[in-house]
Order: C-alpha cells, then sequence, then structure tokens
C-alpha cells in the first residue's frame, strides 16, 4: 500500500502522544481521523478529520471509520500512579475492548497499542490492565504491533531526567543490566518516530517493541 491511500484512525488523537502522532502522520501524507467527544473537534490538528464518539461506547463510533487500514489505541488515564487502580480498570482496560471490538469489526488490518514493560517492581495494577489488553489483542486474532514504553519523557514529564544517573550505574553490573534496558527511559520524539513507523511497516501476526528498540526510532 502506498503512503497516500493509507487510513489510520487514532483513539486518542488529543492526547499527549496522539496529537503528535496525528500531526507526523498528516505530515507523511496520511490520512489521519481522530476520536473525540463532541466539542473538542479544535483539540484536534489540523488536516485530522474528527470522528466524534466516546472511547468508552465502541457502538458510537464503530460505523464511522469504514476503511481505516491502522487502529492507534493511546487512550489511558492521564499520569498513572499507584492509587489509579480503579481508573485503569474502567477507561484503560474498556477503552482497549472496545477498540479491539471496533477494530475486528471493521476488518482493521493493522492495530497498534501502547502498552507498558513489564515485568516491573511498581505500578502493578497499571501492569497488570495493560498486559490484559495485550491478551486481549492476541485473543482477537488481530494483526497488530505492541509498543512497551516504561516512562516517555516530554513536555510536563521530565523529572525522571534525574534518574538517569542511576539508570547508567545500574548498566554497569551485570545483574542489573537486563532490567536497566528493558525500564529505560525514552523520549516523546522517540515514541511518536517508533508509533509511525509501525503504522507505516503493518506486520502479519505480533510484534512486540521494547524500550531498547523504541530508544533507537531517534538517533
Amino acid at each position: 500500500m502506498n503512503n497516500a491511500a493509507r487510513q489510520v484512525f487514532i483513539a486518542g488523537a488529543t492526547g499527549y502522544m496522539g496529537r503528535r502522532l496525528a500531526e507526523e502522520l498528516l505530515r507523511r501524507g496520511d490520512r489521519v481521523l481522530g476520536l473525540v467527544r463532541a466539542g473538542s473537534e479544535k483539540k484536534l490538528p489540523a488536516g485530522c478529520v474528527a470522528v466524534l464518539g466516546n472511547a468508552l461506547e465502541g457502538a458510537s463510533f464503530s460505523d464511522k471509520i469504514a476503511g481505516t487500514d491502522t487502529y492507534v489505541q493511546l487512550v489511558g488515564v492521564a499520569h498513572p500512579g499507584p492509587t489509579k487502580a480503579r481508573q485503569f480498570r474502567e477507561i484503560d482496560l474498556k477503552s482497549c475492548e472496545e477498540s479491539v471490538a471496533v477494530a475486528v469489526r471493521n476488518q482493521v488490518r493493522h492495530f497498534v497499542y501502547v502498552s507498558v514493560a513489564h515485568p516491573a517492581p511498581v505500578m502493578k495494577a497499571y501492569v497488570e490492565v495493560r498486559t490484559r489488553c495485550e491478551e486481549i489483542i492476541r485473543e482477537s486474532g488481530l494483526n497488530a504491533t505492541i509498543l512497551r514504553p516504561w516512562y516517555v519523557l516530554g513536555p510536563g514529564h521530565y523529572w525522571p531526567y534525574l534518574l538517569k544517573p542511576g539508570y547508567w550505574m545500574a548498566r554497569q553490573i551485570p545483574s542489573l543490566r537486563g532490567s536497566a534496558r528493558r525500564l529505560g527511559l525514552v523520549t516523546l520524539e522517540q515514541m511518536v518516530a517508533a508509533l509511525a513507523f509501525a503504522v507505516e511497516t503493518p506486520v502479519a501476526g505480533i510484534r512486540t517493541v521494547e524500550v531498547p528498540e523504541i530508544g533507537a526510532s531517534v538517533g
């Protein structure tokens, strides 16, 4: 499929990563549809087609995305934390279930999902929900790319830079090196590049992209 013919639907197109991904895909010549609630259309980047609906109710937008080649699921609780376990189940898990059902119903060729690096020593509820979402995707039979970042550095998300010396030290210790790489930090720029690459290189089956590969997306 040539780039001009690709139609990409983004659930979460007004969010932290979603808006930037939409802008990047539009720049590359893709036709981009973004899911928004009524009244939030202006939050989408110029050129992005607004699809009105509720991410927690797939029936509200399922019939509006016919012809979609790639479905990108980015809906989730902002600023995840240990106190948000219930929100993870009610929003992250529910929206994933609805998105997968919509993608199957529309015979979408490729599904892209941002999960989280695991196993991990903290954020157990968050990791459990994202892991369950991965299982739902695998059980659906969809061709999919699953990206597993740990923490994404960017506007409003800079404090983990303070942890970089600790990561460097961990990489020098053989017993900690694997975990330090798997739970490493990536930038928003790297995430957007990795997502755009996933969109432009659909797979047959399931492809999992871990932190080292995401980090290599931008030199």
